[in-house]
């Protein structure tokens, strides 16, 4: 009985078609009533009164309200029972797995759609942690992906078959997919032995044939998205084919963004090559329209930069109204951002993209335990933080089971924290 209530909760939008059902049987019934003369109501009032007449010997007019309240009782736990099975007979089809947990489904999606509209930018393993976790949030969330990867089974996939590097955009998929754990493992299974096949993953082979079929990476990642059940969006930078090159603080320069790392040596700033590359107008369009637009985690240089190096997104970032938050790493990244502290971090964003692109640095407070190798907790130094203009929100982010990462949820409940006391703060209309 209790799990039938359910289907009354806040949000779910059932309760208002629920009146209109009842407003309906209502009028059917007042229609009916004309349509066959209402002396046949009189016949059936009348002979309630004989019945308690005969019963009783006498007769109490608050009979034939207890009376109507228990038609009425009767009659909306009836409607809600035919309407609740209704609904299950046709789910039972669609989705027979799933059906006894409708209520749920449609609850948990309701909360969900009014979520705030969230833009994440970068890539890598730190930004499919903080999907990871913030689906459960909102699924008005859009990922932008760089598509500057160049090492691995998609750099392999970019030069046989001239594709946009698929590994970042299917890591970012599967975060954000809401589907069985065996799909998950699927496509991030990854083929070994020594065949051509070997160090592909499945999810990368899956994306690139579907841009083969589709003609088109976009199209691709949202059909694949259907597959996946992901809640959200998952979008390239652009379209283009692009090479991040690093100029080092000696001078040299180092070509492709898996050999930047490798040099070991201190990078001045990063660029794209070729230098104009035109944005996914999908991915303006998602920073324009975000509620808080989130940089990192990930990779400085190689994950995040990318991005904002392509025409149009600093641009968009910067006039955006949106709640700009970057999240610092854990650690340093050996022949990255060796001996970086939090404002260094920070800053080569503004030297890259100027002011007006963050507004807050979201950072970990934990204490660390264990090693990451070749890395050191990066240090936070709030005071030149403040300095730059910019607020230092401060939280425990990091993962218990591993070293030197975040935690999804953790990451993501700092996040929604920080969205939704700045918004209220800055517009009273803005709740949760």
């Amino acid at each position: 009985m209790f799990h039938l209530f359910k289907w009354l909760y806040p949000g779910i939008k059932l309760k208002r078609r629920l009146l209109l059902f009842a407003l309906g049987v209502l009028m059917v019934s007042l229609g009916a009533a004309l349509l066959f003369n209402y002396k046949y109501l009189d016949l059936l009032e009348e002979e309630i009164f004989r019945l308690v007449y005969t019963t009783f010997g006498s007769y109490d007019y608050m009979f034939t309200s207890i009376v109507g309240v228990f038609v009425v009782t009767i009659g909306i736990f009836l409607m809600l029972w035919s309407t609740r099975m209704i609904i299950r007979s046709i789910i039972s089809v669609l989705l027979p797995d799933n059906s006894e947990a409708l209520v749920d489904l449609i609850y948990e999606k309701r909360k969900l759609e009014r979520g705030p509209a969230v833009t994440v930018i970068g890539g890598g393993h730190g930004l499919s942690v903080l999907l990871r976790g913030i689906k459960s949030s909102t699924s008005n969330v859009s990922a932008v992906v760089t598509v500057a990867d160049d090492g691995g089974s998609s750099g392999r996939l970019r030069e046989e078959l001239g594709i946009l590097p698929p590994g970042d955009l299917r890591n970012c998929l599967v975060a954000l997919a809401d589907t069985e754990p065996l799909m998950e493992k699927l496509f991030q299974y990854r083929f070994e032995g020594n065949t051509a096949l070997a160090g592909h993953s499945f999810g990368n082979l899956f994306i690139a044939a579907m841009n083969e079929v589709t003609g088109d990476m976009e199209t691709a990642l949202q059909e694949s998205s259907k597959v996946l059940a992901v809640k959200g969006r998952v979008l390239p930078a652009s379209k283009e084919h692009v090479r991040l090159d690093a100029i080092m603080q000696d001078g040299t320069i180092v070509e492709g963004e898996s050999q930047i790392p490798e040099a070991h040596k201190k990078i001045r700033r990063v660029r794209l090559f070729p230098k104009k590359v035109a944005a996914v107008p999908a991915a303006i369009e998602a920073i324009e329209s975000a509620d808080a637009i989130i940089l990192g985690p990930g990779s400085l240089y190689t994950s995040i930069m990318p991005n904002l190096l392509v025409e149009g997104v600093a641009r968009a970032l910067k006039k955006s109204k949106a709640i700009k938050i970057y999240i610092c790493n854990v650690m340093t990244q050996p022949g990255e951002t060796d001996d970086y502290t939090v404002s260094a971090h920070a800053r080569a964003i503004l030297e890259h993209t100027g002011g007006g692109t963050i507004d807050y640095v979201l950072v970990n407070s934990a204490p660390i335990v264990g090693e990451v190798p070749g890395s050191s907790p990066v240090e936070i130094d709030e005071e030149k933080i403040n300095a730059m203009g910019m607020g230092l929100v401060k939280a425990d982010l990091i993962s218990a089971k591993e070293p030197g990462r975040h935690d999804p949820e953790k990451l993501c409940a700092a996040v929604m924290k920080m969205i939704y006391n700045l918004r209220a703060k800055n517009d009273e209309s803005f709740l949760p």
